[in-house]
């Protein structure tokens, strides 16, 4: 008999499909594929992050106080406005107010309702909504676990406030996966560690980069690229110099209510990538997870519940 954990592995493999009418598709999706632009200044990509990361807000706000609220002239509004394919601000707000008047749905409106723990949990359900609206095209994830469980080694890096994310994805990884090596401390001791297992044979980095992201993030990620690596990052962010460097990125939110953030939707899609992981090879992970669970069973490394 299957121990839970293999039961759990054969009953969720995940299901490719099409995308969802645009209608499903999260507004962070949509705003990222509105602003992808290549050539967008430092200035520009900070009036598109804010507006990524206060939709609802900025959507209706004059070309004045955007300007003020991110700390640009109007006219560097204007060019953004005409950079990303719009006439003019004007038009570039009402396109950003029918995305976040067709993306709020109900949950949002209740956002402020009740205390600031509770306001704190309403903010991540609705990450959680965007992430499952992201999740109506399962393709992305799919193709990136297949990559991740044919690199051998994988290397995982997370940095600073990243590392907890790393190191949940790095053991769990480790059960499906036969050499994951994991990455927590930048500097040299980093680009050792990249160089090692590029010279070894790996192929992708999967990278995690939270609030506030590290210089030595980036400069790790950029020695991975130099160094032959596909990077596959989880970050906050849909544009930005990390996001830049990367090959692919799952940007998923993260709850900013509290004086520490948290991240059920990066979790989610780390359980996500996991899950292609395991699909990928599933006669690898069946092995391995008996053989582990024998080991488990044999030094009683846990509780019977």
């Amino acid at each position: 008999m299957p121990s839970p954990q293999q039961a759990r592995a054969q009953a969720s493999a995940i299901t490719s499909g099409r995308a969802a009418p645009e209608s499903e598709i999260s507004p962070t999706s949509r705003l990222r594929t509105l602003f992808d632009r290549p050539r967008l200044s430092p200035g520009q990509r900070r009036i598109a992050q804010y507006l990524i990361e206060h939709l609802t807000e900025a959507a209706f706000l004059s070309i004045t106080d955007l300007a003020d609220r991110v700390g640009v002239s109007q006219p560097s509004v204007t060019r953004f406005a005409s950079a990303v394919g719009f006439s003019g601000y004007p038009a570039l707000r009402e396109q950003l107010q029918a995305i976040a008047l067709g993306g709020r749905g109900g949950s949002a409106a209740e956002e402020y309702r009740g205390n600031e723990l509770q306001a704190a949990v309403d903010a991540e359900i609705e990450n959680l909504e965007n992430l499952r609206r992201d999740f109506a095209d399962a393709d992305r994830v799919i193709d990136v676990g297949r990559k991740l469980a044919a690199s051998a080694p994988l290397t995982v890096l997370g940095l600073r406030i990243s590392v907890s994310l790393a190191e949940y994805f790095a053991y769990a990884a480790r059960r499906v996966h036969p050499d994951v090596r994991l990455v927590t401390r930048g500097g040299t001791v980093a680009y050792d560690a990249l160089l090692q297992s590029r010279e070894a044979g790996g192929t992708w980095v999967l990278a995690f980069s939270m609030p506030r992201h590290a210089h030595e993030t980036l400069g790790a990620v950029r020695v991975a690229r130099g160094a032959g690596l596909k990077v596959a990052l989880i970050t906050d962010l849909a544009l930005g110099p990390v996001v830049d460097e990367a090959d692919v990125t799952f940007a998923t939110g993260t709850g900013s209510r509290l004086v520490f953030d948290s991240y059920a939707a990066p979790g989610v899609m780390c359980a996500a990538l996991l899950q292609a992981m395991t699909d990928a090879d599933p006669e690898r992970t069946q092995a391995r997870l008996e053989e582990y669970e024998q080991v488990a069973d044999q030094h009683q490394f846990f509780l019977r519940d």
